[in-house]
């Protein structure tokens, strides 16, 4: 404010040259010509800052427009932009904001679910390349995030779905996230249903163990025995199983959310959810079908598939402690029980087999009664 009232003072004086003013102070002529103007017509005051805030602002919505964008957000906690003005456009017609708006205005006020990216790791590079064109081609496994009854009791629910027809074929809370606990799960669905050819799952246990031959545990060692194909997600990449994660949201929103009084009522609502979710709800890719219109179950006997490997190879069977021969050579104790085929590479060193399934090279070295696995 004193740099202006100096300049003022020496540009009101008879003869002042207003360009050598401007340059004296750092101004430019047009910021004093304005001083000028508004000294001769307000006096001093008019050399006071002025807010330089916009009469209107095209941006600024009303206090009621706002407040019923956020009651609609509170009883629609998983509504969208979209979907909230379409809402909005009932209850006040033309004064209703824009998507853009809306979608602002929940940001300002912190209504909006930002999604936290995760790192994607190496054990699986590539999506895994899938189709299901019949019942029963591809089922879908994995558990649910667990969360609490009212009582305290942990629930968490393994899921199974046939990819083809999207039919939930287990919602079942285990007491334990273990292979055998699954296997138990798996075995009643084998015998209603049938056996798929494939299995798609994540890279967490039980079904997969990053530091096995194959990714091979008890539980997914059981699947290839069985004639399945096991078909594995990216670690990190929950889009490669994308329809399986958007039914677990289903879950989430609808269960996981109304939490019941204890693990037993849980379970039964489970039940009640999984009935409705098959046989009562339109899918939009079924073409509006429920899942129980579409899904055929198949016949095949829960058996285990006998083994033959080429003539030429060793044979050797698996014992419970995941060795194998007479030099007691360790190799993995997923494929305990089992035959493993080894094919003759050259000199000591072999690639072992589970049926079909690589297991990785390895190098025999009976002197020392070893087995290392140099790549897999």
């Amino acid at each position: 404010m004193s740099s202006k009232i100096a300049f003022i003072e020496e540009a009101t004086k008879p003869g002042a040259r207003i360009a050598e003013l401007c340059r004296a102070h750092g101004i430019s002529r047009q910021t004093g010509y304005k001083w000028l103007k508004r000294f001769r017509l307000r006096g001093h005051t008019g050399l006071e800052d002025e807010s330089r805030r916009p009469k209107s602002s095209p941006l600024a919505t009303g206090e009621e427009v706002v407040a019923a964008l956020l009651t609609a957000r509170v009883a629609h906690a998983r509504w969208g932009p979209r979907k909230l003005v379409g809402l909005l456009r009932r209850q006040l017609g033309d004064a209703a904001p824009s998507e853009r708006t809306v979608a602002r205005i929940l940001e300002r006020f912190g209504q909006v679910r930002h999604r936290r990216r995760r790192r994607g790791l190496s054990v699986v590079e590539r999506a895994p390349q899938v189709t299901a064109a019949a019942s029963n081609d591809v089922w879908t496994i994995d558990f649910k995030g667990w969360w609490r009854a009212t009582d305290g009791s942990r629930c968490e629910p393994l899921t199974v779905r046939d990819a083809y027809s999207r039919f939930v074929l287990a919602l079942e809370l285990l007491p334990r996230a273990t292979g055998p606990e699954v296997r138990r799960v798996l075995e009643r669905l084998f015998r209603r249903y049938g056996i798929p050819k494939a299995i798609q799952c994540d890279n967490g246990s039980p079904f997969i163990c990053s530091r096995s031959p194959a990714g091979l545990t008890k539980l997914s060692a059981w699947w290839v025995s069985l004639g399945i194909r096991i078909v594995r997600s990216r670690p990190g990449c929950p889009q490669d199983n994308g329809a399986h994660e958007r039914m677990h949201l289903d879950v989430a929103a609808e269960l996981q959310s109304v939490p019941a009084a204890t693990k037993l009522l849980q379970q039964r609502a489970c039940d009640r959810w999984r009935q409705e979710f098959n046989h009562v709800r339109p899918h939009d890719a079924l073409r509006g079908k429920s899942p129980a219109d579409v899904y055929r179950p198949s016949r095949s006997q829960l058996t285990i598939r006998p083994v033959a490997y080429p003539s030429g190879w060793l044979v050797r069977r698996v014992s419970h402690s995941g060795q194998f021969g007479k030099d007691g050579h360790f190799l993995s104790t997923a494929v305990a029980g089992y035959f493993v085929g080894l094919q003759p590479l050259g000199g000591l060193r072999h690639r072992a087999w589970f049926y079909d399934v690589d297991l990785g090279e390895l190098e025999l070295t009976p002197s020392v009664g070893v087995l290392s696995r140099l790549a897999s």
